[in-house]
């Protein structure tokens, strides 16, 4: 067969050569095309992911790979590719100093992933900014990138510009806050639901029966608050259903909304025994805390080791960070677009991330 190249994506007959397992034979594209019964052309679609093919004729392909242990090679495959997989990464600025870190974790893992022939782009928009997110991704052509990686907002907007890029023939992977119900192709980030449900375990044990908790979030337009908060209210309402809750208020992420809410909160409500922010806007929550003299009597809970949490936790303003590692989720999105770009062999299968749970007792 002549090798020739039909997309940027496409592999040539060597490169889809892999191993049968069992008998050390080399197997070829041409035995998977005779064991599912198709063309060589439509193996190749079903192994780069290209539309065009029914579900029914995915299904022999798949039947077939698994029948007679055909392999990509996948070392062959990144070798061959005309350029190294590019990755476009938005993320919002402001002052949510945890985007900040996730920011610095682009540029410093991406530097490490360029043996790799990964090539992280960063691209920074405002944050809670519907129309930059679209302008963003409708901005991203397929010459330009491979993935796209962004913090989602649910909006019909998003969904849709999400569909757009992703009819482009460019993987999205959802990063921190999830689009659930979308074109996106995968979500990187914790178990958010289980984050929420994990403050409410301790704040029921901090906090007196009958007590008041505040809930603060950034905005329940994304998904990473909205399922912090429901999972809160989960534990709250099955294990401490005595405690009430008051809130949320949407802060957006921001210092000044963050603290001018935080007073209203805590004047409109002064039995309030916990607080807990499920987003970010901490620097605001501690200065209202203080201006209220409730720093160290106010039992508070939060996300993210950040300069103004850490400091919180240090002092005793703050008694629980639930953290997420900025470095561990890019190095997690570089595995997520090896297997969507190259194959699901091309990177070990994903786990669950980790939520930390730091007290003062174990900050290092």
């Amino acid at each position: 067969m002549t090798a020739r190249w039909e997309t940027r994506n496409d592999l040539r007959t060597s490169e889809l050569e892999g191993t049968d397992l069992d008998t050390g034979g080399r197997v070829t594209v041409h035995d998977l095309a005779r064991a599912a019964g198709v063309s060589l052309a439509t193996v190749d679609r079903v192994l780069n992911g290209r539309p065009g093919v029914r579900r029914a004729t995915i299904e022999k392909v798949e039947t077939a790979i698994a029948e007679i242990g055909f392999r990509r090679d996948l070392t062959a495959s990144m070798l061959a590719r005309a350029r190294d997989i590019v990755l476009k990464i938005i993320v919002p600025e402001g002052t949510n100093q945890f985007f900040g870190k996730l920011a610095d974790a682009v540029e410093s893992v991406g530097a490490q992933m360029r043996a790799e022939r990964l090539r992280l782009d960063l691209v920074r928009i405002r944050a809670m900014d519907t129309r930059a997110l679209v302008a963003a991704l409708d901005g991203i052509g397929a010459e330009d990138a491979d993935c796209a990686v962004i913090v989602a907002i649910d909006k019909p907007e998003i969904h849709a510009a999400v569909a757009r890029i992703a009819g482009r023939g460019i993987k999205v992977i959802s990063l921190v806050s999830d689009l659930p119900d979308s074109a996106r192709h995968g979500f990187v980030g914790i178990d958010n639901r289980a984050a929420g449900r994990v403050a409410a375990s301790l704040m029921g044990r901090f906090v007196p029966a009958g007590a008041s908790v505040g809930l603060v979030a950034g905005s329940l337009e994304l998904i990473d608050h909205a399922e912090r908060v429901g999972g809160f209210r989960e534990i709250m309402a099955l294990e401490f259903p005595s405690l009430k809750l008051a809130g949320p208020i949407e802060a957006q992420d921001e210092f000044t909304a963050t603290y001018e809410k935080c007073l209203k909160l805590f004047a409109a409500n002064p039995d309030l025994a916990g607080i807990y922010n499920a987003g970010a806007g901490n620097a605001g929550l501690l200065m209202a805390l203080n201006e209220f003299k409730l720093a160290g009597s106010m039992r508070v809970i939060g996300h993210e080791l950040t300069g103004p949490t850490r400091a919180g936790l240090e002092s005793g303003a703050i008694d629980v960070i639930l953290d997420q590692s900025p470095e561990d989720e890019i190095r997690a999105v570089c595995a997520t677009a090896r297997r969507l770009v190259v194959g699901a062999d091309a990177a070990p299968p994903e786990t669950q991330l980790e939520i930390k749970v730091l007290m003062r007792d174990n900050l290092s």
